[in-house]
């Protein structure tokens, strides 16, 4: 199915109340239960945690996801946080990023930890988070049914390490899969696995594709489709969903 049919189909099954489509794989479905009622004084809150040697795209592609859907009047508050005050932070590839909020798990809806850095233990990213211990035992606290976590690619292993992974479904990179199996989690090779309260995507650019996922789970798949033509992303692979809300 072109990106266009594919759009449309989407968009003639939003209208009819059509409970489940399919694209990619034929496993790949919307949800069957009624999006949860989002207004401009109740929107979905999306916190996207930023640190240095996070990766680029893991944090800015689900941040122009849901900053897009704002932008179309869509009832969606996204913010980048950091630990403690506003600050600064470095990405992967040297970039400076300004980060206007302060982490405040109780305020979000969904909470965004992205990945980077796993190739080299001792350079700053998730290896370095988990050593400090402050963004795992922050994570920790903040679980709670209503609060999504969701992990992009290596942030997947933050959340694994803060233990609110456990043994549930996940996914992650391709190529910290085998490092993560190790470690006793439920690892599936597909490109977004939703369990409810928690939220995997695989490697970097799949972040996109989560959070649309996301966009599409919590309002309406209208929206998601509507965000996707306007950044002129294609969705591919599989949303993996092994719980229903």
């Amino acid at each position: 199915m072109t990106g266009m049919k594919r759009r449309s189909a989407l968009r003639t099954a939003a209208g009819a109340g059509v409970a489940a489509v399919a694209w990619g794989a034929t496993d790949r479905t919307a949800s069957a239960a009624a999006p949860r009622e989002r207004t401009a004084r109740q929107p979905l809150r999306v916190h996207i945690v930023g640190f240095d040697g996070a990766e680029e795209l893991d944090v800015i592609g689900p941040l122009e996801v849901f900053a897009a859907a704002a932008s179309m009047g869509h009832p969606v508050r996204p913010l980048l946080v950091t630990g403690g005050r506003p600050g600064r932070f470095t990405a992967s590839f040297g970039t400076d990023v300004a980060a206007p909020g302060a982490w405040d798990p109780s305020a979000a809806d969904v909470i965004v930890v992205p990945g980077g850095g796993f190739r080299d233990k001792e350079a700053p990213g998730v290896w370095a988070e988990i050593k400090k211990g402050v963004l795992t035992r922050e994570l920790r606290r903040a679980e709670r049914p209503s609060l999504t976590l969701f992990g992009v690619c290596t942030g997947v292993i933050v959340l694994h390490a803060a233990g609110v992974i456990g043994n549930r479904p996940c996914t992650t990179h391709h190529r910290a899969q085998e490092y993560l199996k190790g470690q006793g989690a439920d690892v599936r090779t597909v490109r977004v696995v939703d369990d409810g309260n928690l939220v995997c995507a695989g490697g970097v650019s799949s972040g996109i594709d989560g959070a649309l996922w996301l966009l599409e789970r919590e309002l309406v798949p209208q929206v998601a489709s509507s965000v996707e033509a306007l950044m002129e992303f294609e969705r591919r692979g599989t949303v993996l969903r092994t719980a229903h809300t």
